[in-house]
């Protein structure tokens, strides 16, 4: 489980296929303190398990492998060496809850549409799947690349969000450009409710065959 809230960029080293699955190799720095085997991260959102880590220099590689399925499914596919992406460590029991409750299951992938500077912030226009439209609401949540935003609008095909400098300043949203992917995870909230909302209109609909 995450909050959203992420903690830095790290930079991606290497991306190697392997039997089954993708290697990736990160270098962090903040998030790699008392880092173990084992481990959860979120890598743009994306939760993934610590395989290997080893030390270069004063920092430390850390190693992903990702199941194709994985790959396919999320904005991952698009990364290479030099890229930059959004960390975060898991959340403990006794952290502060700063975003919202963040599972790190990538819900689909969208498209950046519109991705300008408005006065002193930014506005951002995502062309979103229907698996995470149907949870969209206005003041609502969403994970943008893992990071915890407010949905100021909700558009046709997509979302609106607006990005203040600092989000813009520690994320990985200064590196992105109009038709770039990025990974969706709709508000765990939500995709409970409609999903309790689904069962309770099951017998109404059997009683109207």
């Amino acid at each position: 489980m995450f909050t959203g809230i992420v903690e830095e960029t790290g930079v991606v080293r290497r991306v190697e296929p392997a039997e089954n699955a993708v290697r990736l190799t990160l270098e962090p720095r903040l998030c790699a303190r008392g880092l173990k085997v084992g481990d959860s991260m979120a890598v743009n959102g994306c939760c993934l398990t610590v395989v290997e880590i080893r030390r270069r220099g004063r920092n430390r590689l850390v190693r992903f492998d990702l199941l194709q399925e994985t790959w396919r499914r999320t904005n991952l596919q698009y990364v290479e060496p030099g890229s930059r992406v959004n960390l975060e460590r898991s959340l403990r029991a006794d952290s502060r809850m700063g975003g919202h409750f963040v599972t790190g299951h990538i819900d689909g992938v969208g498209r950046i549409v519109r991705w300008e500077r408005s006065g002193q912030d930014w506005v951002l226009d995502v062309d979103a799947p229907r698996e995470v439209m149907q949870y969209l609401v206005y003041k609502g949540s969403v994970a943008v690349d893992g990071i915890s935003l407010t949905v100021a609008e909700v558009l046709r095909h997509g979302l609106r969000i607006w990005i203040i400098p600092h989000t813009w300043e520690v994320t990985n949203l200064r590196d992105r450009k109009t038709g770039d992917a990025v990974n969706l995870e709709a508000d765990l909230v939500g995709k409970y409710v409609g999903q309790l909302l689904a069962q309770m209109d099951l017998p109404k609909r059997r009683r109207s065959r």
